[in-house]
């Protein structure tokens, strides 16, 4: 804004956007609502996206435009990049701010060079981290050069911070829901082999356990064919 963040609107959006984000059913319909919320409160921001690393590969969630993909494939060919480097914490640097892809950008030449081809003018990164973890980075696009402002970046620090804690509530809720799933899938497993097998308890789940590790296959397929086929695998 030329005329900077107006900061009382913006507390309000953000008070809304948090309770919005707790209110999601799922991990992939929050970070959807938080790429969504980027573009839709912060001034200038024309696409968002969370970059996740594994090692050297990178994964995008929750896109807003398809110059979001584009540009962390390009960071992956390169090995280097803004998105990179917040994700990764490098430095101990939290976030980052390019003012303008026409100038030299002497810390990420190769993307940058390339990045301004695509159409980028200027980008901002957050690292998404809690207490306990980092999760990758929010990251916020813009096709005009010096379109992000101080106080855009601000407001991008406070929307990262509630994002942050909402996508780890997410996840957690779902390891928790896909434990207790597969808790139930083992138990029920085990009831069909101690019912046609006369075996006990530990028998049973001692049989789900070693045709796990036998044929590298996870414990939860294993008993899920058996709850599904009524067998290990389908019969030759």
């Amino acid at each position: 804004m030329e005329d900077g963040v107006d900061w009382a609107w913006f507390g309000k959006q953000m008070a809304s956007m948090a309770r919005d984000l707790l209110a999601q059913s799922s991990v992939d319909d929050t970070l959807e609502r938080i790429t969504a919320s980027a573009t839709a409160l912060v001034e200038g921001c024309d696409a968002a996206g969370i970059l996740i690393l594994h090692g050297p590969q990178v994964e995008t969630l929750a896109p807003t435009h398809q110059l979001v993909v584009d540009s962390d494939e390009l960071q992956a060919r390169k090995g280097e990049g803004p998105c990179f480097d917040a994700a990764r914490s490098v430095g101990g640097e939290r976030v980052f701010r390019i003012s303008d892809f026409t100038r030299e950008q002497p810390r990420w030449p190769s993307y940058a060079a390339e990045a301004r081809a695509m159409g980028i003018g200027s980008m901002m990164g957050f690292l998404l981290f809690t207490e306990d973890e980092e999760l990758g980075a929010l990251n916020l696009y813009s096709a005009r050069p010096g379109a992000f402002t101080e106080d855009d970046e601000t407001a991008g620090v406070l929307l990262a911070s509630h994002a942050a804690v909402a996508f780890s509530s997410a996840r957690t809720h779902a390891q928790m829901e896909r434990a207790l799933s597969t808790r139930h899938t083992i138990g029920e497993a085990m009831g069909i082999l101690m019912g046609r097998h006369r075996l006990t308890e530990e028998e049973a789940f001692d049989v789900l356990r070693r045709y796990s590790q036998e044929r590298n296959v996870k414990l939860r397929d294993v008993a899920d064919r058996i709850c599904t086929q009524g067998q290990f695998a389908a019969e030759s």
